[in-house]
């Protein structure tokens, strides 16, 4: 990867997914037998935790053996998705198996693997998919359409000693749903109604407090610059501090090329900074207090080779805004995300981000 003009990097070449420094997927195919990580506790054919991430998902869901979840899972792991919180590993049975029921075709295309940690202490693992199935059998959201969906998926885990202790699963459920020909309108209502007919309670609980992004009168905290070396961990977190927390929209020229690009959710593609100001201030707008809380962050990379980021976010706003996601009721939401990022020469060159927007939607609609 070099840039386009070396005397003025700000202009970046833009890699293609496969050509990300220091991306192995491949390598499982051909799974060579000797260990490249340590990886005591995990099954004898895992040769390091990439390896592990990309060949227990084929095993699962490619070859059809959702059993091999009890041995690669905790029986009491914890999974979080837009939609809840859910417990066990026969949940997470359960649930695989209704959504292969549905999309019996399905086929994961993984992407990359950006992880953190040591088989001691444990890994944590952010792991991006494509995900292309024909809905042949009835889903969650109605009967079969026989439609063919593609989106994105990107999965945290903390893995240790074989098993997945705890999941953050952010997926494009909007994507799905426009793919299948439904009106997510229509559905989101239906669903909010039949859950808080039954019982179900709000996402976000009546009574919680102001969203905490400034105190009181005063403004945003700043994130100091740790040093003079390029520190990716802090470079991330000032991003989000400074253009989303500090509204500083102008700033992001610091952080992005110019022709910069994104993959974010509903299948929007972003190319270049007008593209990506304007999908930050829509957001804003529609969420006039946001605040976005950098969760946790994975790095891989260096300075030659370039950065690949995961971050796990949590934004906290109330819906006053318009037009996005219809009328504004004034309904306070918690959204969580997934990015990653390839960063090169201290500017990000391409994104990819995620999350439930249609959970979202059902957010803003829950009755009061």
């Amino acid at each position: 990867m070099s840039g386009i003009n070396e005397q003025n990097s700000d202009v970046q070449e833009t890699p293609a997914i496969f050509d990300v420094p220091g991306t192995d997927i491949n390598k499982f195919m051909s799974h060579p037998n000797e260990k490249r990580q340590s990886m005591q506790g995990f099954d004898e054919d895992y040769v390091d935790i990439v390896d592990y991430i990309i060949r227990c998902t084929h095993k699962i869901w490619e070859e059809r053996n959702m059993g091999l979840i009890y041995s690669h899972y905790a029986h009491n792991v914890v999974t979080q998705t837009m939609d809840g919180i859910t417990y066990g590993r026969d949940q997470v049975i359960a649930d695989s198996i209704k959504l292969l029921a549905a999309f019996p075709d399905v086929r994961l295309f993984g992407e990359d693997v950006i992880w953190s940690g040591n088989d001691r202490d444990g890994f944590h693992s952010s792991h991006r998919i494509t995900w292309v199935a024909h809905n042949t059998g009835y889903s969650i959201y109605g009967p079969p359409t026989g439609r063919r969906v593609t989106y994105l998926i990107i999965a945290h885990c903390y893995v240790k000693e074989n098993r997945i202790i705890q999941e953050w699963i952010a997926r494009n459920e909007l994507a799905v749903i426009r793919q299948l020909g439904f009106d997510e309108f229509e559905l989101a209502r239906k669903m909010v109604e039949r859950d808080y007919a039954a019982g179900i309670k709000s996402p976000v609980p009546v009574g919680t407090g102001e969203v905490d992004r400034v105190l009181g009168q005063t403004t945003p905290q700043a994130i100091p610059e740790k040093s003079a070396a390029f520190d990716p961990e802090n470079f991330i977190q000032r991003f989000y501090q400074e253009v989303w927390n500090w509204r500083m929209f102008g700033k992001l020229n610091e952080y992005f090329v110019p022709n910069y690009m994104g993959h974010l959710p509903t299948n929007r593609e972003l190319y270049g900074l007008g593209d990506l100001s304007a999908y930050i201030t829509q957001m804003i707008a529609a969420f006039p207090d946001a605040c976005i809380l950098v969760d946790h962050v994975c790095t891989l990379g260096n300075e030659q080779e370039g950065y690949r980021i995961a971050v796990r976010w949590t934004m906290q706003g109330t819906h006053q805004g318009p037009g996005y996601l219809g009328e504004a009721k004034g309904r306070r939401v918690n959204l969580m995300g997934i990015s990653h990022y390839l960063v090169k020469n201290g500017k990000v060159l391409r994104e990819w981000t995620t999350y439930d927007e249609f959970a979202l939607l059902k957010q803003t609609l829950w009755p009061v």
